[in-house]
């Protein structure tokens, strides 16, 4: 299975794109146009998307599967 691409508001997307020229411009003193930035988050989204997106999914199976093993906890023991 295929992971869909990973869909940002506009809103997120221009906080992003302006946190990238503004990375560019304090570590690299690199100006951006907002099509580079952009092209540079697109490329991020691709190439480190997936393996965050799976890193999120073993945290939150951890933490659920936490949750459940809590729920034995609750069992009522005969008398």
């Amino acid at each position: 299975m295929t992971m869909k691409p990973i869909e940002l508001s506009k809103e997120t997307k221009q906080d992003l794109i302006n946190s990238i020229k503004e990375f560019f411009a304090r570590e690299r003193d690199e100006e951006l146009s907002d099509f580079k930035a952009a092209a540079v988050l697109d490329f991020i989204l691709e190439a480190a998307g997936p393996p965050i997106y799976n890193q999120a999914l073993a945290d939150a199976h951890a933490l659920m599967s936490d949750r459940l093993d809590d729920l034995y906890g609750l069992e009522k023991r005969p008398r």
